[in-house]
């Protein structure tokens, strides 16, 4: 293969056979299980890279099926997802996501910079009970709950808050273990369409995990729940800060 052959097919590796087709990324009937909750404001401070703001002591832990989206296929995720301000305008900051399938998680981790490591999540309806969990290895770290539409939400508030910018840092290392790249990335979901939104009781508990450090940010209150279908894109990121070029 010539130098130039190299340069021009490049996208991902493997160079011959890469581990993720090129976007855009559609889900088809993607469902979130959200529970808000209130944690300590000193440890998230300490998990929030600037130039991001705490807005206030939330956190947001996701449980989301993906049962057909392309190039990634059907998987499931879960995570903690942390409102904050940039620039004075609201978003929110991924702080970590645990997954079962390879192909999202490297194309997240290489495109945008998703915070991906590989788990086992789960969400499903039990009788009445809408389940997620996470488990690492044979270790259950989250568990959360949420009574089954008991309430419907508007769905166009729900669209908004899908519609919300999403921030996440960007990491890449060198050959010698120095930051190749170290960037702060700004994504939106595109083409949402939301299918129904409800509410219900909640509960969540966090686990104690060396590799999955989830129980860090620990449940002090259960806020509130949100149960979501959609059909949605997920666009292209743009590079909103450069930690290693500093603005001058």
């Amino acid at each position: 293969m010539k130098i130039a052959d190299v340069a021009s097919q490049a996208f991902s590796m493997p160079l011959t056979s890469p581990a993720y087709p090129k976007g855009p990324y559609h889900f088809v009937n993607r469902e979130f299980l959200v529970i808000a909750y209130r944690t300590d404001p000193e440890a998230l401070r300490a998990v929030v890279p600037e130039p991001l703001e705490v807005v206030d002591p939330i956190v947001k832990f996701e449980f989301i099926r993906m049962p057909d989206s392309t190039g990634f296929g059907d998987y499931t995720e879960s995570g903690q997802v942390i409102p904050v301000r940039y620039k004075g305008k609201p978003g929110a900051y991924v702080h970590a996501m645990y997954l079962n399938d390879e192909s999202p998680i490297a194309g997240g981790r290489e495109i945008w910079g998703f915070p991906k490591k590989l788990a086992d999540p789960a969400l499903r309806v039990e009788k009445d009970t809408l389940l997620g969990t996470l488990d690492v290895g044979s270790v259950r770290v989250a568990t959360g709950s949420m009574g089954y539409k008991h309430e419907t939400l508007d769905v166009a508030a729900v669209k908004a808050s899908l519609e919300a910018p999403n921030y996440l840092l960007k990491i890449i290392p060198d050959v010698d273990c120095s930051p190749r790249i170290c960037e702060l990335v700004c994504y939106h979901m595109t083409n949402v369409v939301v299918k129904g939104a409800w509410s219900g009781p909640a509960g969540l508990q966090l686990a104690a995990h060396a590799l999955a450090p989830v129980a860090g940010l620990p449940v002090l209150e259960v806020i509130s729940a949100t149960h979501i279908l959609s059909d949605l894109t997920l666009g292209l990121g743009t590079v909103v800060h450069d930690y290693l070029r500093p603005a001058k």
